[in-house]
């Protein structure tokens, strides 16, 4: 899996890239809160849960079911209507926006050179998926994140995810910056 640091980036870049408005701080907080959710299955480890069980790690919570449930939970219970017309969105758009923050968490562990792959259509589907192309090098967990392999994890990761994460932020401004020239013409 990417370091936590690195899913927390791409999925407030995501933020970023969904916001027209300036966001409450509590947006920002739960873009980020999304994109290390599904990895609270590691919590199962300690019950002896198997790796490789609907219920181990990139099992169900790494499922789109689950990025769609969580998203939409979110979304409806903790913005209120109030927020909504702060922030000038429907509830319908900010539950597809954290869905698709928690999925980018699936995107990137699928991305991965290690693990046993995501289960992406659990529970209907306990397959467990790679993308075709796996570029990114698996974290280590632990005091081993600070040492040489943790240190090329980080580099793969400002290529692979912080550099992309980066130009989609860019792209969505020059979009927005080139939707306002259109309409004040």
């Amino acid at each position: 899996m990417p370091t936590i640091f690195s899913h927390a980036i791409f999925s407030t870049a995501l933020g970023a890239a969904y916001a027209t408005e300036p966001m409450p701080a509590r947006f920002w907080v739960w873009a980020g809160l999304c994109s290390v959710l599904p990895d609270l299955d590691v919590i199962a480890f300690a019950f002896g849960v198997p790796y490789r069980s609907i219920w181990g790690h990139r099992g169900f919570t790494h499922s789109l079911v689950f990025a769609i449930l969580a998203g939409w939970v979110i979304a409806r219970w903790v913005f209120h209507d109030e927020d909504l017309k702060l922030m000038k969105c429907s509830r319908a758009s900010l539950a597809i926006f954290f869905s698709l923050a928690l999925a980018s968490h699936l995107a990137l562990d699928s991305l991965t050179n290690g693990g046993l792959g995501v289960a992406i259509f659990a529970p209907f589907d306990n397959t467990r998926y790679f993308a075709p192309w796996r570029p990114i090098r698996v974290s280590p967990i632990g005091a081993d994140f600070f040492s040489l392999r943790g240190l090329l994890v980080l580099g793969s990761e400002i290529v692979w995810i912080w550099l992309p994460a980066l130009a989609l932020i860019l792209l969505a401004k020059l979009y927005r910056r080139a939707s306002l020239t259109k309409q004040t013409d």
